[in-house]
This record gives C-alpha cells, structure tokens and sequence, in this order.
C-alpha cells in the first residue's frame, strides 16, 4: 500500500515512516510542508495520505487544506488527518464532501502502534476512522437542545459513538459485550429516531451519522 506522509516534525515524521514500514506500507513519499504535499499527491497518486493539520509554511491548517484540494482533484482519496487538539471545524471540512476513506486523530492515538495501523488501514479501505474524542465532542455539541438526540437511549449514543468511529457491528458488539443482534436493533432504531436511512454501507452510514450530528441547526 503507497502512502504520502507529511509531518513537519523531523523525529514524528522518520518515526511514522519506521512504524508504518515495518507494516509492510511503502512509504513513496515523507513531506515536511504544504507545497511538497501538494506535489507529492498529484505525481504520486497514493493509495492513502497521512497528514499532519498544521504545515509550513502557515503553520495554520496548511496540510488539511492541501488534502482537501487534493481531493478536490482526484475524488475520494483517502485521507487520515493527524492532529495535536480537537479542531471541530477541521472534522467538517474532511468530512463536507460526503466521498469515503477519512479519517480524523489525535497525535496521541501514533502511540498506540496496532490502532494507528488499523486507522490507515480503515482510511485506504475507503473507511472511516474518526476519533473518540472528536466522536463524543460532536455528540456533546448536538445533545444540548437538539429533541431527535435526546430521543436517544444511554445505550444508543454508546453505539453512536462507536459507529461514527467506524466500527462495524461485530466490533461494537464485542466491545460492549452484547450480541450482534442487539446491535443491529440499537442500530435501526438509532436511523429511524435521527430520521436517516438505514444503509448497509458502512462508510456511508458513518458518514450520514456525522453530517447529521454536525450540521447547522
């Protein structure tokens, strides 16, 4: 799998490029700003970006915004964006354009090598893998004042929120240690109370969750 990094930390950056090497990925390209990111993605053409938000030389959302054209470009490329804090308004421009394989972490997340992996993994699939935190914070945002959300049972925003990370059924079920049964029914009824339709799209069912939870009210 040919994967395009860009991470401007040089010791962050050599050590991506180790981990994700040692997982067989082939890394075509490590880039430390946006103008190198932006060449690497329209001569390279990799199966999946790994992006860090801020690059120079803005140091602002330079990387999100080079991924974003980049898409622009060449529709549905998968894109995993890295982050040092919860940025709302970076989840939303990822996710405006409705097309699969996104992803959205936090730079704490690198840590933990075997979920990183399966982040990537996800992402070049044509998945998502959005955060927990970003997940429970949109969540949280849409709750106060919002009647359809609070329709929802304790149990149902836990599902909610390991949906929108993009586990599938068989994941959440383990986690909570239910059967997939009762998953699949928290499932429909979570589409039916949000009043959206029920998909047996994985990626497109986690994306019409977030757009929901995230649009303006």
């Amino acid at each position: 799998m040919r994967v395009v990094l860009a991470e401007d930390l040089f010791l962050l950056r050599d050590g991506l490029v180790r981990l994700l090497e040692a997982y067989d990925f082939e890394i075509v390209a490590a880039v430390e700003s946006g103008p190198e990111l932006t060449r690497a993605l329209a001569e390279l053409k990799p199966d999946v970006a790994v992006v860090d938000v801020r690059l120079p030389p803005t140091h602002t959302d330079e990387g999100l915004q080079c991924a974003l054209r980049a898409r622009q470009d060449r529709p549905g490329l998968p894109v995993l964006v890295l982050s040092q804090h919860v940025e709302q308004l970076y989840a939303r421009e990822l996710l405006a354009d409705g097309s699969g394989g996104v992803g959205y972490l936090l730079k704490d997340r690198v840590f933990d090598a075997e979920q990183f992996v399966d982040a990537v993994r996800r992402v070049a699939a044509g998945g998502t893998a959005m955060d927990p935190q970003v997940i429970q914070q949109l969540l949280s945002r849409r709750a106060a004042g919002d009647e359809p959300m609070g329709r929802l049972t304790p149990r149902e925003r836990e599902v909610l929120e390991l949906m929108a990370q993009g586990r599938s059924n068989t994941a959440i079920a383990a986690q909570l240690v239910v059967t997939e049964r009762a998953i699949a029914k928290h499932t429909a009824n979570i589409f039916t109370k949000l009043g959206l339709e029920v998909s047996d799209d994985d990626n497109r069912r986690v994306l019409a969750v977030l757009a929901y939870l995230d649009r303006d009210r």
